[in-house]
């Protein structure tokens, strides 16, 4: 099972789970953790060859599907049965595949700096990084990602973050998650398609240059859709603007938790 870590409390029944990104682990939420912990119980979970996950054997080939089950899991374990899911960057497309496999455990989803379609700048970096991972460290084009998804000076925190948690992925999980991306566009194509009964709110910077402009078309699209653009922001928001991030998310789920 995957390693969790849960924080509650008396005053309220809702649960929150946080799902980190690739590369990450449940420590990204530490600007998030003490106030959603005023308000809701709290699960961390530390995604297969992340965190303290990294040392569990997984004898699978891994899809999202996969990797969707492990949460179910950890929810299952602890007689959840249905919370609310925040997540950033790649832990959105977890999320939303969670919502396929049981949409009954999701009362509703907060997704930041959501992954809700690659565009052409983003299916060549993905091409570039299949060609570059035969003959380079992992870590090489994790930093270089890292530098074209947050160019910008008021990014260098959430870039440094990015890159200092991705140190303690090993070279051969770093190559297991990178088969997923080959997955990605056909199911986030099916997501576009497939409008579920869930509430949901996305949170973007307006820098995110990357994959702000197919969320606001999917938003048009998803009647169960909304979206919140922080200013002066990039892909990670939950580090960079997080007083908004946490204020836009406790006011969502407490609407959403009647």
């Amino acid at each position: 099972m995957l390693y969790y870590k849960t924080y509650t409390q008396n005053k309220s029944e809702e649960w929150v789970v946080l799902v980190h990104g690739a590369g990450g682990s449940s420590t990204i939420w530490f600007k998030q953790l003490k106030e959603l912990a005023l308000h809701f119980n709290v699960l961390l979970v530390d995604l297969r060859g992340h965190g303290k996950s990294k040392d569990m054997f997984w004898n699978q080939e891994y899809s999202f599907k996969e990797v969707s089950k492990d949460v179910i899991e950890v929810l299952n374990h602890l007689h959840i049965k249905s919370a609310h899911f925040i997540g950033v960057s790649l832990g959105t497309i977890v999320i939303r595949s969670i919502a396929e496999q049981d949409i009954s455990k999701i009362k509703s989803m907060i997704l930041g700096g959501a992954i809700t379609r690659l565009n052409v700048s983003s299916r060549f970096l993905m091409k570039s990084a299949t060609w570059l991972k035969k003959f380079v460290p992992f870590i090489w084009i994790y930093t270089l990602f890292a530098h074209i998804l947050m160019p910008r000076r008021r990014h260098r925190e959430s870039r440094s973050l990015f890159i200092k948690e991705a140190t303690n992925l090993r070279q051969s999980e770093f190559l297991r998650w990178f088969t997923l991306t080959a997955e990605v566009n056909p199911l986030l194509r099916y997501f576009k398609e497939n409008d579920i009964p869930v509430p949901t709110l996305y949170i973007m910077g307006d820098e995110d240059y990357m994959f702000l402009p197919q969320v606001k078309n999917l938003v048009k699209q998803h009647k169960f859709s909304l979206l919140k653009i922080l200013e002066n922001c990039g892909h990670v928001c939950n580090v960079e603007q997080p007083e908004l991030f946490n204020q836009f998310s406790i006011d969502f789920i407490k609407e959403n938790s009647k």
